[in-house]
């Protein structure tokens, strides 16, 4: 009887634990389920969907190559598996552990009742540096480094031929998704996170420190792999080997290589330090990390607000552009990610749960770890780090000075003079473009005085504390994490230093 390799977030034949535990128990029947329950979710999209889709191709085609297939069922994960239970005689299970949002928490738990109810053996592998169960911060980073630095697992040479059927890739209407036009998303497949890895460690890195927080230079000068990693087509360790080797061959050059790289090795690990943080606490998709925040803002958002904000309307230039670009595109530079999200929760005062699922909606490269723990960063709901109210106006002029990216994205700007893109409203002139919803500085000045009336409150410190010793990284020798670091002496829990990159 086979062994059911269930891929999730690990789409991908290299460096994948869980194939090679499977092939180690028998012969492998590779699966992937999709499941109408997930795509039903409101931070699902039909881009991310397509994306998938792409990636599956790409999989498939590296498993025909090992003489396998890719069987593909359509429905409930404890449904369809107890359907091939019956059709095969499984009873072992292997699968990589995944991280992902509160429904997928819920359904491995249905299928962990499952699994013991009917006498099946399931196993999940770790994916990366992600510890699930009991245990704290002390010595995370170094585990998280020696795991990154052991040797990449090898593909299988063969695998045993399927002799299952699959059901046929549903479109994205059939899921129930929404028309999503993004003309400028990136496709999926092993072969693009290959080629990107590539391009970006030998061309298109070289300026990525500076220009990754420019949302035009940002486009090519980052790495552009966040869509692969998050499902899994391209391992983390695949991404940190790369550019160790890499950083080995410009070693001692003076080329502005050494410090990308290093920024680059950063942020990789930056991105395993949250993922943990929400395989720590997967209720932070809903619940303010610091309970003190809870309720903060209206449960039910302005809707015109909301409204403009969604659709890049709000009548500020470089906002609105932003948003108009990652409709399009899929993508967005982080720093400009975090702008949007910092608009959203301070100057339109608008609850970030519903902020955060459309944002969630539109990234291509959606990983909910991440995600969610920079929207209650950039919302001011965490409690240990320094409040980013972003002025979008300086934004602007900061990270689009000659204005190109905000006149690409918002063409109804045309006969505004440069010295009042990012301020029209100041414009003697008849601009054909809205008036700002809201007063930057008035809005932002009544936020941040509603955020620090909670941190006078009773008890708050004691929670920010609780807060700090559950998810802040301990000091590591490679100084890889740079934001929510634990204090070496005693300070104050809401210190400045307890902030986010500068995104």
């Amino acid at each position: 009887m086979p062994v059911i390799l269930w891929f999730k977030r690990d789409l991908r034949v290299t460096d994948n634990a869980a194939l090679l535990r499977a092939c180690e128990l028998g012969d492998v029947l590779p699966l992937y389920i999709v499941e109408p329950g997930l795509w039903a979710q409101p931070d699902a999209s039909a881009r991310q969907y397509a994306f998938l889709c792409e990636t599956l191709q790409g999989l498939r085609a590296d498993l025909r190559a090992l003489g396998s297939d890719l069987v593909i069922r359509v429905g409930a994960a404890v449904e369809v598996l107890e359907a091939l239970r019956r059709e095969t005689g499984a009873n072992r299970l292997v699968s990589t552990e995944e991280t992902g949002n509160a429904w997928s928490f819920a359904r491995d738990r249905a299928v962990a009742a499952w699994a013991a109810g009917q006498g099946v053996r399931w196993q999940e592998l770790p994916q990366s540096a992600a510890r699930r169960g009991r245990h704290d911060r002390d010595g995370w980073a170094a585990h998280r480094n020696r795991l990154m630095a052991q040797d990449l697992l090898p593909a299988p040479p063969a695998l045993p031929l399927v002799h299952l059927c699959s059901d046929p890739l549903p479109d994205a209407a059939a899921l129930g998704l929404g028309a999503d036009p993004c003309p400028g998303r990136q496709h999926g497949g092993r072969a693009k996170a290959e080629a990107l890895l590539n391009s970006f460690l030998t061309e298109r890195g070289q300026t990525y420190r500076k220009a990754m927080s420019t949302p035009l230079e940002g486009a090519s000068a980052c790495s552009r792999l966040s869509p692969h990693l998050a499902l899994g087509a391209l391992s983390p360790r695949e991404a940190v080997c790369a550019t160790a080797a890499r950083q080995r061959a410009v070693k001692g050059t003076r080329t502005g290589w050494s410090g990308s790289l290093k920024s680059f090795q950063s942020r990789l690990a930056w991105r395993d330090h949250f993922i943990q943080k929400m395989e720590d606490e997967p209720e932070l998709e809903w619940h303010a990390l610091h309970r003190a925040y809870e309720g903060l803002r209206p449960a039910e958002p302005d809707a015109a607000r909301l409204a403009a904000w969604e659709k890049g309307e709000t009548g500020l230039p470089f906002v609105d552009a932003c948003m108009r670009s990652l409709i399009a595109t899929g993508w967005l530079n982080f720093r400009m990610r975090s702008m949007l999200m910092s608009v959203a929760s301070y100057h339109l005062w608008l609850p970030w749960q519903r902020t955060g699922q459309h944002l969630a909606r539109l990234f291509t490269d959606y990983e909910p770890g991440i995600h969610w723990s920079q929207v209650q960063m950039q919302s001011g709901t965490t409690g240990i780090n320094s409040l980013r109210i972003y002025n979008p106006v300086k934004q602007g002029h900061d990270q689009d000075p000659t204005g190109v990216f905000t006149r690409r994205w918002c063409p109804d700007l045309a006969g505004v003079p440069d010295q009042y893109l990012q301020e029209p409203w100041r414009w003697d002139g008849q601009a054909d473009y809205p008036p700002p919803i809201v007063d930057v500085k008035q809005a932002a000045k009544a936020a941040r005085e509603a955020i620090w009336s909670v941190r006078k409150e009773e008890g708050f410190r004691d929670e920010a504390a609780r807060v700090l010793h559950k998810h802040a990284s301990r000091e590591d020798p490679q100084r890889h994490f740079v934001n929510d670091r634990a204090p070496r002496k005693r300070r104050p829990a809401t210190d400045s230093r307890q902030q986010s990159f500068d995104f």
